[in-house]
């Protein structure tokens, strides 16, 4: 084999290879570690739960009755489409945490069949949420203003891209772009 054929199979396979390890997303901010209380009243630390993973992440209140349940529908629909990713998880963050206890949550999500493997209700402290609802995730903060799309977070803790979740085609792209960042080495 010549040494030119040798250097174009490298540089091929090199090609193939980028293309393969990074999803073209964009890192749009970096989620510090948090600490909050799950569903089930315990205590969820990120680093523990989430390092490592791909996840997706959503802010909610119970007793919305505007655009939560939808939100949360759709979620619903994240979780059963990503089920041959175990590793993959699904947050949703109260914006209401005074009303929003773990009991609430747990009553909240198993109206909407979760997978509680997979699939985390948090609530906690009104400040950290709400630096996480807006400093961090850039949805708004706590209340009923509080944003509706859907962020993707990488394996490192990057946000990596957002979904309207207004928007009919938005979940399977969301669902598509897990799949990429599954694929990415770290």
């Amino acid at each position: 084999m010549s040494t030119k054929f040798r250097l174009a199979a490298i540089c091929a396979a090199g090609l193939f290879l980028s293309g393969c390890l990074s999803s073209g997303l964009p890192e749009l901010g970096q989620v510090p570690r948090f600490h909050l209380t799950g569903e089930d009243g315990r205590p969820f630390h990120s680093s523990a739960e989430l390092t490592g993973k791909v996840w997706v992440a959503d802010f909610f209140f119970t007793t919305c009755n505007g655009p939560c349940p939808r939100m949360t529908a759709l979620m619903r629909k994240v979780q059963d489409a990503t089920t041959e990713f175990p590793d993959v998880q699904l947050v949703s963050f109260t914006v209401d945490p005074k009303t929003d206890t773990p009991e609430k949550l747990t009553e909240y999500a198993r109206r909407f069949r979760y997978n509680p493997a997979r699939w985390h209700f948090l609530t906690g402290p009104p400040a950290e949420l709400e630096m996480l609802s807006n400093d961090t995730f850039h949805l708004g903060g706590l209340g009923p203003e509080h944003g509706t799309r859907f962020a993707v977070v990488d394996r490192k803790g990057r946000i990596r891209a957002y979904y309207e979740t207004s928007d009919s085609a938005a979940i399977r792209q969301l669902v598509e772009d897990v799949r990429k960042l599954r694929k990415e080495v770290l």
